[in-house]
């Protein structure tokens, strides 16, 4: 008989354990039901990883410390800043439009090591962001949208040293617009693309008269590779912030090869860029 309690005991004992496992350096996805708890310690960070990158950090407390990862931008970096700190909170926005609110509490022993938060359930998915903060979630899809359909334009290509550039589609979504290009090499050498640029210029003018040039940051691009196999093609999109050209300037997309000397330039005036330029809305994406 007492054999069976003490086995009974011992099963009961294993049950415990497995329905509550030790915690140290744990890897954690926060859900609805505790999504919003942290465990901050003094001497081990903590990190969370985000789906998006992140725009706007706000804590509670000065004690705690808080800090994006140095060289990303989705990783946040937090630490007690002081020893048994009393309860806060922190704030985050993502770029694609999330809001994240976490309770955090000391806890030395346990604390939270690696937190991926991509099963989080935000507490907003209505934040707005300014200009300057375009939502990155909806420029990235919309790029892939413009990258898979067919609607092309044409009269926009430079062809050189078997290398041509085609911009075959300009498109624009509220503030946004949108370059597609196709890169061709026809040549037995692959093309290592060393710069891909986009500049507002003053159309030619004479030596002696300076020339101004205004460089145009891409908000996003569908495709990081820098290098176009022989004979073959790619196909990129280029989003980038809402502008008109002066009827004295133009566009100019340039690609320079690296260690080599096939560069191409393609320049696209007002009067082109408003001619081929497509709106996009909800009640057209399917038009392309």
């Amino acid at each position: 008989m007492k054999k069976v309690k003490y086995l009974f005991l011992i099963s009961w004992m294993l049950v415990c354990f497995s329905a509550f496992p030790q915690s140290k350096g744990r890897e954690t996805a926060f859900y609805e039901d505790h999504y919003k708890n942290l465990q901050v310690g003094f001497s081990k960070t903590t990190s969370i990883v985000f789906p998006y990158a992140i725009k706007s950090i706000d804590k509670g407390s000065a004690d705690v410390m808080v800090q994006k990862a140095k060289g990303v931008e989705n990783i946040l970096l937090i630490k007690a800043a002081k020893q048994y700190f009393f309860q806060t909170n922190l704030t985050v926005v993502t770029s694609d439009g999330k809001l994240y609110v976490f309770v955090m509490n000391y806890d030395e022993d346990c604390p939270d090591l690696n937190i991926k938060a991509e099963n989080v359930v935000a507490a907003s998915r209505e934040v707005l962001f300014s200009l300057e903060n375009e939502n990155q979630k909806r420029i990235k899809q919309t790029a892939s949208l413009v990258l898979s359909k067919m609607k092309k334009t044409s009269g926009l290509t430079k062809s050189k040293y078997q290398i041509s550039l085609n911009v075959n589609g300009i498109f624009i979504q509220q503030d946004v617009l949108f370059i597609r290009v196709v890169f061709q090499n026809k040549s037995k050498i692959n093309y290592d693309i060393d710069q891909f640029r986009f500049f507002i210029r003053d159309r030619k003018k004479s030596k002696r008269t300076a020339s101004q040039e205004i460089e145009l940051q891409p908000l996003h691009t569908t495709s990081s590779s820098s290098v176009i196999p022989y004979q073959s093609a790619i196909m990129k999109v280029y989003a980038l912030e809402k502008f008109t050209i002066p009827e004295s300037k133009y566009l100019t997309l340039e690609m320079i090869e690296k260690n080599g000397g096939r560069q191409l330039e393609v320049d696209i005036d007002n009067n082109n860029l408003a001619d081929k330029v497509f709106p996009i809305t909800e009640f057209n994406l399917d038009a392309f």
